[in-house]
């Protein structure tokens, strides 16, 4: 055992492998290696460089957004007209990157908090008040004073009266003049590590192009004013049935910037997605279709406080930045060359598995490509000897050790 041991170090420590190179005229190997090489070719061309741009480094983004919202509505609900600016049908009024606009709407105006009866829906009917529990309950309007109102036969609440009742959805959208409302969007992107900043008030994009301008993804790409309707049939919606309930929609500008070439080629690029919308979409979330939310005014009449309360729906627009710049540099690209150079050893490594392990010469292929020495010597003052150590015969028919003198 401890022989074994001893020369399995000896072998480790005392042995030396040189590459040999053995000249293989074969029809076969050499189109297998060609092709191979020629892949690993195209993709060091093809891939690293052209398509992942292995030769630059990369920097994403830090981006604003401020927005602002043009246009006037006007509804006429029996003897009532009303008008509704920017300051009426826009939430929040800030000019943030995710604001809503208010295309359809259900008002309940002078509510007070006092005791009333609920709606007669039949989620809160009753004949007496054994029926009519005390407290709050998830789908009430109120605190549930555990009476039951014989003129409507529901249960009273204390909350503010009168109840809203939201069941019927105006149909068409009140507020349809929204699909020409305008909104104008200023957005400045930095990419810290070139020390770059952009706008999309790019070349060109100055006061006079902006006042008549509109965009258009093919005639005005760089405009950056956009009109509500077409902003909704970009995103594959139907303004109609988005303005009736309510959606979302995503407006995702892009900068994909090649620092390589002039700064004034890095330009946004304006993408619209439709996040959710109306019951006539294929929407699986049937249970709660559309976006709402509630939005009251207060205000003081006769020492009592009152309110307006109003059930706004509308489209929330979500504005996202993406950036990306890219830029030449030594230390990627040299890596990039460094591993294709690597990956060229694939060819070497499969043709050489070919001729040892596959072609019918299989085994004479193996003997022109293996030689071992074995050099022993024996020192005895000025006289130096030499023998062979004979290898162990092998099934490949290998050739005897060459042995070398020093």
């Amino acid at each position: 055992m401890k022989d074994a041991i001893t020369g399995v170090f000896a072998d480790f420590f005392c042995e030396y492998e040189t590459p040999r190179q053995v000249l293989v005229r074969s029809k076969r190997v050499g189109v297998v290696c060609r092709l191979i090489q020629l892949g690993v070719l195209a993709y060091i061309i093809g891939w690293v460089f052209i398509y992942e741009k292995g030769y630059q480094i990369e920097d994403t983004a830090i981006g604003s957004v401020l927005t602002k919202m043009k246009g006037v509505g006007y509804t006429t609900e029996g003897e009532q007209k009303r008008l509704w600016d920017v300051a009426d049908y826009v939430f929040p009024a800030q000019g943030d990157a995710s604001f809503v606009v208010m295309t359809n709407y259900i008002i309940t105006p002078r509510q007070k908090q006092d005791k009333c009866p609920e709606l007669q829906d039949g989620k809160h009917r009753c004949s007496s008040d054994k029926d009519c529990e005390v407290g709050f309950r998830r789908t009430g309007s109120g605190h549930m004073t555990g009476k039951c109102v014989n003129d409507t036969r529901t249960c009273e609440v204390f909350a503010w009266c009168p109840v809203e009742d939201d069941r019927n959805i105006p149909d068409p959208a009140l507020l349809l003049t929204a699909e020409n409302y305008t909104l104008f969007i200023k957005n400045s992107v930095t990419f810290p590590q070139f020390d770059v900043v952009r706008s999309n008030l790019v070349e060109g994009v100055d006061n006079n192009y902006i006042k008549k301008c509109l965009y258009h993804p093919t005639d005005d790409p760089l405009c950056p004013i956009f009109r509500l309707g077409d902003i909704v049939k970009l995103s594959g919606f139907d303004f109609l049935h988005i303005a009736r309930v309510g959606g979302a929609i995503g407006i995702r500008i892009e900068w994909v910037c090649n620092l390589d070439y002039n700064l004034k080629h890095c330009k946004p690029k304006y993408h619209f997605h439709g996040l959710y919308g109306s019951a006539s979409e294929k929407d699986k979330a049937r249970a709660s279709v559309g976006y709402n939310f509630r939005h009251a005014k207060y205000y003081m009449e006769d020492k009592v406080e009152e309110r307006t309360l109003m059930k706004v729906f509308g489209i929330r627009f979500n504005v996202i930045v993406r950036g990306l710049a890219r830029k030449f540099d030594i230390i990627p690209t040299l890596t990039a060359i460094g591993s294709g150079v690597g990956i060229f050893g694939v060819a070497t490594v499969v043709c050489d598995l070919v001729l040892l392990y596959v072609l019918p010469k299989r085994h004479f292929y193996h003997n022109l490509k293996f030689k071992s020495t074995v050099m022993e010597h024996e020192v005895n003052g000025s006289e130096s000897s030499e023998r062979t150590v004979p290898m162990a015969d092998r099934d490949t028919k290998e050739p005897p050790p060459i042995t070398v003198k020093e």
